[in-house]
């Protein structure tokens, strides 16, 4: 089985992809935990200015996997391993974005959209709570936006997403001449600086997942347990409304 999550290097920058197109990049056991191990590679390695966080496909990451989800607390580690990196993590999306890739975002340092990418934070139509996500994805949004986006699991495009805090920046045409000035600023950069920076940048998020980081991993496995998120996920599989509908 080919690995879910392929790393490169070139001229400083460790480009991360996501590639499980089998269940468009969600968030499995295999593909967490190739995420980790290539984030601490890089951490690891002195020629690594940056990480550059993409995917393969039509989907950035379509958020748990349903049919194998990975363990609350292994997302978790993920997102305060993206937090504590000591070099910038960049999203460069060209794709659709749901649910828990909606926390791989807010977990970035900076993150770019190319055209056709959508969001949207399904959790609440398979009974879920965007829980764990929240604390890397609530010090960026706008709070009228997140109310309405958390309940309501509307979809919507990269230029509101941009507009409420999700994305740094919104390429209509090409993704990544937007980002050559922002990668060419990180090279320049020097270690000591970016480590020192990004730590200041992700105190406050690094402070709530300490503090909430517990509490809401049990909240969501706590949900995922449930009679309702049985429902909503079955639903979902069989293509029809859940019972709760209306």
């Amino acid at each position: 089985m080919a690995p879910p999550v392929h790393a490169a290097r070139a001229t400083g920058i460790t480009t991360l992809t996501l590639d499980s197109p089998a269940n468009r990049n969600a968030l499995s056991t295999d593909l967490v935990a190739g995420l980790r191990a290539a984030l601490a590679a890089a951490a690891a390695d002195p020629g690594t200015r940056a990480v550059v966080l993409t995917h393969t496909g039509s989907t950035f990451c379509a958020g748990a996997d349903l049919k194998s989800p990975c363990d609350p607390a292994d997302f978790l580690a993920l997102l305060r391993e993206l937090a504590e990196l000591p070099k910038p993590v960049v999203a460069r999306v060209t794709g659709h974005v749901r649910a828990g890739g909606l926390g791989l975002l807010g977990a970035c340092d900076i993150a770019a959209a190319g055209p056709g990418s959508s969001y949207a934070f399904t959790e609440t139509h398979l009974g879920l709570a965007p829980a764990v996500i929240s604390m890397s994805l609530l010090p960026r949004l706008d709070p009228r936006a997140a109310s309405r986006y958390f309940l309501t699991a509307e979809p919507f495009d990269a230029a509101e997403a941009t507009r409420i805090g999700l994305l740094t920046l919104h390429a209509p045409d090409d993704v990544d001449a937007a980002l050559r000035p922002v990668l060419d600023g990180l090279r320049k950069a020097s270690p000591q600086a970016l480590a020192e920076t990004k730590a200041l940048v992700t105190a406050g998020l690094r402070e709530t997942l300490d503090r909430d980081g517990a509490r809401l991993t049990e909240l969501s496995a706590r949900l995922f347990a449930s009679a309702e998120a049985r429902e909503g996920i079955t639903a979902r599989f069989e293509r029809r409304d859940p019972s709760w509908a209306r």
